[in-house]
This record gives structure tokens, C-alpha cells and sequence, in this order.
């Protein structure tokens, strides 16, 4: 059963809007019933680059018309920063629309299993407008890069496991494009568990020296934006370490769990989100405690 059903039931259909970000970067929001994902574009002289295909086909299209409404240009590339449906699922739809879809070669090896699974949660309920086949964006890249796209300039960063199995980040000068890797006004996707890759991956973005943090969903910001993500993380972690115990994490003990980390944090939305990776980190910080005492 789709974990987020709860949820998405009760949630508000809102109007998608956008802003001016910084300079040449706007974004579109989608509405809340499909989780206030935002997509990118960056104006280069004569195109448009942007980041991230939506959750629903339709969405990616309504931010790419917004996008060339709003700038007069036409997008020429889309990247998906990471293989969740919310990245990916306009991925066709835009390339019937003569844009280019990229990924690595590492987020486009996940996304058919990461689809088939998401099919389960999300194919009925947002039917018909949910894709039945999975997104196959071009896994042209395998490292990190530098490139020039359509006269933007972008390093590509190929980084390991976090929120997802596999992710890239953007830089544009000064600015980075994380995805769910920060996630500034919700609680963390915690489904994969593991909490101390995705610190890792926060120490390579801190590295990257940005001034300009923008996100998956949430307001953008600065360098602030990491630590905070950091700073929750960890105390998730050290939450469930401070409960842990033999055995699979227990109904009672999760309800105590997830109650201790949404009164802590109750500022944060999307408490599902960190709700079902609770099993996960459990079983991650148990092998870890093991490993440790060996």
C-alpha cells in the first residue's frame, strides 16, 4: 500500500506559481497534492536549462510553458537530479517535446525499479495522468563534469547514496541544485535509511563553497540550508539510537519514535516522510552499532 495515501488524500489541490529566485533562476511549484515539487530553469542567452521533470507529466509541461512564458525562451534541457517520480515522471512527455532529458548513468540505472515500485503506490490513485512506463532520460555521464549547455555554465556532480540510491547536484556558479538531499521546510525523505551516507553527501555539497542553496521543495537560502539538514539527520539518528534495541523496531516503539522527532521539529510539513523510514534507519543503525562492536 502506498505509505503516502493518508497524506495525499487529505491534501489541498493549490495553484502551481513561481518566482524570480536569484537573477536567471526561476522555479515552478506544483500544487501540494503532488508534494510542492519545484523545477528550475536557468536563462542562458538564447535557451532555457532546467532542472527536474515533476512528479506528473502534465506538471512538467506546465513548468516548461512557464518557464518560456516567463523568460521568452525555449527550453532546450531538462536534468533529473535523482531517481524519485517527483524528478522523473515527466521525463517522456518533455521528450516528445523535442527536450533533452539527462540524468547519470547511475540515477537512470535505478529508475525502472524505483518506477515499478512507486506504479503500486501512485498508479491508481493519480490515474490516468500518472506514466505507466518508466522515464528513460539519457544516462550520458558517469563522473562529475564541467560543461557548457546551450552557453550555461554547469559542473555536474555525480554523487553516491542519500535520500536516494544515486543523485546529482548542479552548480551554476555560485548556486547548487540539490534535490531532496536538503529539504529546508519539511521533514527528510528517510525511506533508504541511511542517514550516514546522506550527511556524507551533505559534507561534498558544503565543499562545493555555494552561496545559493536551492532545493527539491522549500524556499531556497543559503549555505544555512545544509547545516540545518545536517543538524536534523543527526538528531533523527541519535533519536532512534537512544531507543534502540534488539530485534525489529516495534509498532510502540515507532509511534514513540515518530512522536519525539515531530515535537521536536513541528515547524517541519510532510511527517510521512520520515514516518516510513523509520523501519529502515533502525535496521541501518543496528548493522552500524553491530559493525562498531566487533
Amino acid at each position: 500500500m502506498n505509505p503516502l495515501k493518508k497524506f495525499t488524500c487529505l491534501a489541498l489541490l493549490l495553484s502551481a506559481n513561481a518566482f524570480a529566485a536569484v537573477g536567471d533562476v526561476g522555479v515552478y511549484i506544483s500544487p501540494v497534492r503532488t508534494f510542492s515539487t519545484a523545477s528550475y530553469w536557468i536563462e542562458g542567452e538564447e535557451k532555457l536549462v532546467m532542472i527536474d521533470a515533476q512528479f506528473l507529466p502534465k506538471e512538467a509541461v506546465a513548468a516548461v510553458d512557464l518557464a518560456e512564458r516567463s523568460t521568452g525562451k525555449k527550453v532546450s534541457t531538462m536534468i533529473v537530479l535523482h531517481p524519485n517520480p517527483d524528478k522523473f515522471n515527466g521525463t517522456a512527455e518533455l521528450q516528445r517535446r523535442g527536450i533533452r532529458v539527462v540524468t547519470s548513468s547511475q540515477v537512470a540505472a535505478l529508475i525502472p525499479a524505483v518506477h515499478d515500485i512507486r506504479w503500486d503506490w501512485f498508479g491508481a490513485e493519480y490515474a490516468p495522468d500518472y506514466p505507466r512506463v518508466a522515464a528513460r532520460p539519457d544516462g550520458s555521464f558517469e563522473q562529475t563534469q564541467s560543461v557548457v549547455v546551450d552557453g550555461v555554465p554547469l559542473t555536474l556532480h555525480v554523487l553516491g547514496r542519500g535520500a536516494s540510491g544515486a543523485h546529482v547536484v548542479v552548480q551554476y556558479r555560485n548556486a547548487v541544485f540539490v534535490g531532496d538531499l536538503v529539504n529546508p521546510q519539511n521533514h527528510a525523505w528517510l525511506e533508504l535509511g541511511l542517514i550516514g551516507e546522506w550527511l556524507a553527501r551533505l559534507d561534498e555539497i558544503r565543499a562545493m563553497k555555494p552561496s545559493a542553496v536551492y532545493p527539491g521543495r522549500g524556499a531556497h537560502g543559503g549555505v544555512e540550508l545544509i547545516d540545518r539538514q545536517a543538524s536534523y539527520l543527526t538528531r533523527v539518528r541519535d533519536i532512534v539510537r537512544d531507543s534502540m534495541s534488539a530485534g525489529e523496531l516495534g509498532a510502540f516503539t515507532k509511534l514513540r519514535l515518530q512522536w519525539k522527532i515531530e515535537s521536536e521539529f513541528p515547524a517541519l510539513g510532510y511527517p510521512i516522510f520520515m514516518r516510513d523510514g523509520l523501519s529502515a534507519i533502525w535496521k541501518t543503525e543496528q548493522a552500524s552499532l553491530a559493525s562498531t562492536r566487533k
